[in-house]
Formats: structure tokens, C-alpha cells, sequence
């Protein structure tokens, strides 16, 4: 398993950062080979620039801005967000993410002579995870029609894979959590990541 978490909160002292660190013990507990992408600890820039804008659909430029995040996109088989939900979607930062790495050519294939439709470009994906805190309750984030999850896990998903795997955690009403409500939450994301990528590996004994 090749796992790619993208991780996309601006204080490395939030819940987000314990999600987070949950999500990766369970996935180098099972063995995973696991890449992190930190966006606010690199410095991301989430802005699409005039001229990266021009060059979108240019399959031969459209990759050179966000290399190292494409070639991360295409290593992983299991890809799996963790983020803050703000205004019942996305942070600007991870939005601006989406725009920029999932270009035609990578994320999915333009019409052509052959095929006159849009065609997925990441069917290597096969397990999508989403992991996320919400000020809004459960009730207000579906009236809503809790958009970033939407997104990630529709939108984004269809691109992956026929029968991509997903899992989703949220702690909802975060502005009125307590360490009983959080430690809950962790031990519940714990339990979606090995039921999402299977059991610990079993320790063996070394021989003698």
C-alpha cells in the first residue's frame, strides 16, 4: 500500500495535527509505505496564476508548476485527506490544491479523436479516506449539503477507480468539544483506518 496523506491545517498544535498523526500510525501499523504532504509546513502557494491559468490544458506545461505534488498523486494507491472543515467546505489552501495538481492529463483525460468524453485519469487510486472537524453540527452541515465532503468524496472520487473504498470521519460542533468528545473522535478514526486499510501487521518473533 502506498499512501498519500495531504494534510492541510495552519497551527501544528490543532486536533486537526492529532487526526492526523492517528491516521499515520494506523497506516505504518498496517506496513504502508506513506508520503506526507504538509501544505501550510511547505508553503503551498494555492494561488492559479494568468499564465499557469493559459497553460491548464497544455498536457505538455500544465505539470512542471506542481511537479512534486503530481508525482506524489500518481505514486499513491490510497489517498486520503485530513483537514478542517471552514464554511462547510474546504480550506482555501486545500481548494487551491485541487485546482492546481488535478490537471487534465493527470486527474483525468480530455476528449480526443477516440474517446469524445472527459475520462477518469486516476483509476491507480483505489481507497479514498477523508477525515475533517466541523464547527456546524451534523444537522446544519447536511441542511447545508456539507459541500468539501461532497467534493472530495464525489467529486474527486470519480476520478479514482470503479469501486474506490472510502472512509469519512467528522467531529462535529468542534468549538464545543471537550477532551472526553476529542479522545472519543481519535479512537474512532483509529477504528475507520484499520476496518479502511485492513489490521495491523502481526509482530513475529526474529529467529536467534
Amino acid at each position: 500500500m502506498r499512501a498519500l496523506v495531504v494534510y492541510c491545517h495552519p497551527r501544528p498544535d490543532s486536533f486537526t495535527a492529532a487526526v492526523r498523526d492517528v491516521v499515520l500510525e494506523r497506516l505504518r501499523a498496517a506496513g504502508a509505505e506513506v508520503r506526507l504532504s504538509d501544505l501550510y509546513a511547505r508553503g503551498f502557494d494555492p494561488v492559479m496564476g494568468a499564465r499557469e491559468h493559459d497553460e491548464y490544458a497544455d498536457e505538455s506545461l500544465n505539470i512542471a508548476p506542481v511537479a512534486r505534488d503530481v508525482e506524489d498523486l500518481q505514486w499513491c494507491d490510497t489517498l486520503i485527506f485530513v483537514y478542517p472543515t471552514w464554511w462547510y467546505g474546504l480550506p482555501a489552501m486545500l481548494k487551491g490544491w485541487l485546482d492546481r495538481v488535478l490537471v487534465p492529463g493527470v486527474a483525468f483525460l480530455m476528449p480526443d479523436a477516440e474517446t469524445p468524453r472527459i475520462r477518469p485519469g486516476l483509476g491507480h487510486i483505489t481507497r479514498m479516506g477523508v477525515f475533517t472537524t466541523c464547527g456546524a453540527s451534523w444537522w446544519m452541515t447536511q441542511l447545508i449539503g456539507a459541500p468539501g465532503k461532497r467534493t472530495l468524496l464525489r467529486g474527486v472520487r470519480v476520478l479514482c477507480a470503479r469501486g474506490c473504498r472510502t472512509a469519512f470521519a467528522a467531529h462535529y460542533l468542534m468549538d464545543l468539544s471537550t477532551s472526553e468528545s476529542r479522545a472519543a473522535h481519535l479512537a474512532r478514526v483509529a477504528a475507520k483506518m484499520d476496518r479502511f486499510i485492513g489490521r495491523p501487521r502481526a509482530m513475529t518473533a526474529r529467529p536467534a
